[in-house]
């Protein structure tokens, strides 16, 4: 091999790279210690940024397109190697290839949950996941920040680096949107929409990296906040309780008093009675034994107190004052089964006779 042959190996005339991996986001050209000759062709793709680094600092960047290295299009790279009429020997310089196309389906997730005040239910922890689509968009700030002097900085490295930091950023953004439990369980792909312009601020700030899309795919909150949402929505349903009422009594009456519909109208119509009645006054709920109900009497005083209420239909507060204990007592008692009752919407109502029953036991 000549002397020319040898010369030509040791320097770099054409420096390119050719992306079949789909998965990379930077990849510094590997130079193979020769050096940049004067003249030499760089070519630079579509969905590609070549980015030169000198001792450590950022040079010249170059778009798509064929560029031949001169001193005319590399000033920043001139001016950092003080040369003072032009460059024509041979350099060395880092050159970084940056992915900027758009990489989706990355997937994003609460490890632990997000801390949110909420106007319906006070402190509530959420747990979310969803995708996001990115794109660079800061070459080099994405260098600086992200991929490092790495030679190829792949998606699952990204995932690693990045997975935590747009989460911070969604818990961020969520608290400053001050959006309501009920809205992050039913809007996901609104919330997401709404959230872009608060998250990528961020992001293209800190790391050059665009968020396209932000999507929220299942936001869940603790049991105990479901069933008050449940519960929330099952009285939304039901509306007024006297048209629910009427409603179960014409459809018990309609199908016939034998079977269970009938059963539920008759419940029904009872429960529309005693509620008529009580808001005509039938029952004194004031007596002396500790507000439990007696019947009114017209024209005498009230007859004593007895052990069991007067009236045949009666709310967990009266059978609390009955029996002398808390209403949270016959709560539990009705949920364990031990006191009979019926549920309307939301309330329980509880029949005399099941009262006797309880009692008898």
């Amino acid at each position: 091999m000549g002397l020319m042959d040898y010369l030509k190996g040791q320097f770099l005339e054409i420096i390119q790279w050719t992306d079949d991996s789909r998965d990379t986001l930077s990849w510094r050209f590997p130079d193979e210690d020769k050096e940049i000759k004067r003249g030499a062709q760089l070519i630079v793709r579509e969905s590609q940024i070549a980015q030169f680094v000198y001792l450590g600092e950022f040079g010249d960047t170059f778009g798509p397109g064929k560029h031949t290295l001169s001193t005319e299009n590399i000033p920043i790279l001139s001016t950092l190697k003080g040369w003072k009429y032009g460059f024509e020997s041979p350099f060395k310089a880092d050159v970084y290839y940056v992915t900027t196309r758009l990489f989706t389906g990355n997937k994003w997730g609460t490890s632990n949950p997000i801390m949110m005040r909420d106007a319906d239910f006070g402190i509530v922890r959420v747990r979310a996941f969803g995708t996001f689509d990115f794109k660079i968009s800061e070459p080099k700030l994405f260098l600086k920040e992200v991929a490092g002097t790495d030679n190829q900085f792949r998606l699952d490295e990204f995932a690693d680096t990045m997975r935590s930091r747009i989460v911070s950023v969604f818990t961020d953004a969520l608290a400053s949107a001050k959006v309501p439990v009920l809205d992050l369980a039913t809007r996901y792909s609104e919330l997401g929409e709404a959230l872009l312009p608060i998250i990528n601020p961020t992001t293209q700030g800190k790391y050059g990296i665009e968020i396209t899309s932000f999507i929220l795919e299942n936001a869940s909150v603790p049991p105990e906040v479901e069933a008050a949402i449940d519960k929330r929505s099952s009285m939304g349903a039901i509306g007024n309780l006297n048209d629910y009422v009427k409603f179960q009594m014409a459809e018990g009456l309609a199908k016939g008093g034998g079977g269970p519909a009938g059963s539920a109208a008759e419940i029904a119509m009872g429960f529309g009675m005693a509620q008529n009645m009580m808001n005509q006054g039938a029952f004194n709920m004031n007596s002396a034994a500790g507000g439990v109900p007696t019947p009114a009497v017209q024209g005498g005083a009230a007859p004593a107190p007895t052990a069991a209420p007067a009236a045949d239909i009666l709310t967990p507060a009266q059978v609390a004052q009955t029996l002398g204990v808390s209403e949270a007592d016959v709560i539990a008692s009705i949920e364990s089964g031990d006191i009979k009752a019926k549920k309307i919407g939301s309330q329980y109502r509880i029949t005399k006779a099941a009262l006797d029953e309880f009692l008898a036991h």
